[in-house]
């Protein structure tokens, strides 16, 4: 007795919808760390602006926003995102931040 997958299929080989079911549990992974790495950022981020100028935590809130959004940059280009300047734009990075980034 032979098994044929399932007529959905179509003329599909098995082994390509395997392939193709690895391929959409890899994207949905990306998807959800790169929804943790934002939200990750904009709290940093939230974190920094609270304290404001003259806080004596703000070298270390810097620290963590700059961390924090280099690694939403990198999850967001492995997503195939390459421009961010509409993240900038709408979390409202400052420059102090974008700067220890290496960022000109």
């Amino acid at each position: 007795m032979s098994l044929r997958p399932p007529s959905q299929f179509g003329n599909m080989h098995p082994g390509d919808v395997l392939f193709d079911a690895l391929n959409t549990e890899i994207a949905g992974e990306k998807a959800t760390a790169l929804g943790r790495a934002g939200t990750k950022a904009a709290k940093a981020l939230a974190a920094l602006a609270e304290a404001g100028p003259d806080h004596p935590d703000r070298p270390a809130l810097l620290k963590a926003a700059a961390d924090a959004v280099h690694g939403f940059f990198i999850q967001r280009e492995l997503c195939g995102m390459r421009r961010h300047d509409g993240v900038i734009r709408d979390l409202a990075i400052p420059q102090a931040v974008l700067v220890r980034m290496g960022a000109k």
